[in-house]
């Protein structure tokens, strides 16, 4: 049993590259310390996105309560200041309870944004604005997106460059929510005492899992789903048909790409993004790497070191 004090202020966050294995080791941990697991993925929210995001099964969770998995309408639109809105009364339930939280997954700005008073714009996301700027950017080329931030936010405009397209519009979606993003401060000081791990792969073993759990999505009806979710009113311009998987697979029903070469194309996108998710939790203070082995051996690692 883990002694109260102990367990005040904690959280224990599982992190790292997508088909790393953190679900199954969030499990285990939940499992010997009688806590619960919040799910910090930026798809897993979404009702009826279940294959192509490789949402953990009932049987995978054991018994274990998830949060935030499947809390969206797919035609909705979510923001990382959603997600802290949502998952920080968890958190502060569990403590009160006496657990742990667990907080596990791939989605480095949502773990970011439990562990630290950031203002992501003081709002959420403006999807008119988004999408007027991207069609700018299509018209006339990102540089001429980019000179529009110039002349509104210098600043800013200073530390991107043109062709970081993404973060040059989010930034115009800021100053049209009424602020400067160069404006901003943001505290990262942790606000909670965390302990933070990732399962390490070498880099081609962690590549064929995720070779071979992109075949078993498409084995388990990947483009079956995708097809039901667009007879059923969801849009290919929806925030959650850009992820990884779904884009692709429109693609291939649109007649842009062969089935082939889409799922080749899932599988080196997904291998790009394992790539940036490394990358990003390196920055993650205190990370600390644990080699593959049993997950029940993970776990019992983990929990040793409270």
């Amino acid at each position: 049993m883990v002694q109260k004090n102990c367990v005040e202020n904690k959280i224990i966050i599982i992190c790292g590259p997508t088909a790393s294995g953190k679900t199954a080791l969030a499990v285990e941990c939940a499992k010997l310390l009688n806590t619960e697991v919040i799910s910090a993925d930026s798809m897993y929210i979404y009702k009826g996105l279940n294959v192509g995001t490789a949402k953990p099964t009932m049987d995978e969770m054991q018994g274990i309560k998830h949060h935030l998995i499947d809390v969206v309408e797919p035609t909705e639109n979510f923001s990382v200041s959603d997600y802290k809105r949502l998952a920080e009364p968890i958190i502060k339930n569990l403590h009160n309870q006496g657990k742990i939280p667990i907080i596990c997954g791939g989605t480095g700005f949502y773990i970011n944004s439990i562990l630290y008073d950031l203002s992501y714009g003081n709002g959420t996301g403006n999807l008119e604005v988004r999408e007027k700027y991207k069609k700018l950017a299509e018209i006339n080329g990102n540089e001429y997106v980019y000179n529009i931030l110039e002349s509104l936010d210098p600043d800013t405009a200073k530390k991107l460059h043109y062709n970081d397209i993404k973060r040059v519009i989010r930034a115009l979606e800021i100053y049209e929510n009424g602020n400067k993003k160069s404006e901003i401060v943001d505290d990262f000081t942790p606000k909670y005492n965390y302990s933070a791990y990732s399962i390490n792969h070498d880099r081609e073993t962690l590549y064929n899992r995720i070779n071979l759990r992109v075949n078993l999505m498409f084995d388990s009806g990947l483009v079956e789903e995708i097809k039901r979710l667009l007879s059923s009113g969801v849009r290919k311009e929806n925030q959650c048909m850009q992820a990884i998987g779904y884009k692709e697979v429109i693609e291939y029903l649109e007649n842009s790409l062969s089935l082939e070469d889409a799922i080749e194309k899932i599988k080196l996108n997904t291998r790009h993004y394992a790539k940036r998710q490394i990358t990003f939790f390196k920055k993650l203070s205190g990370l600390k790497y644990l080699d593959y082995c049993p997950i029940n051996q993970l776990a019992k690692r983990i929990v040793e070191q409270i």
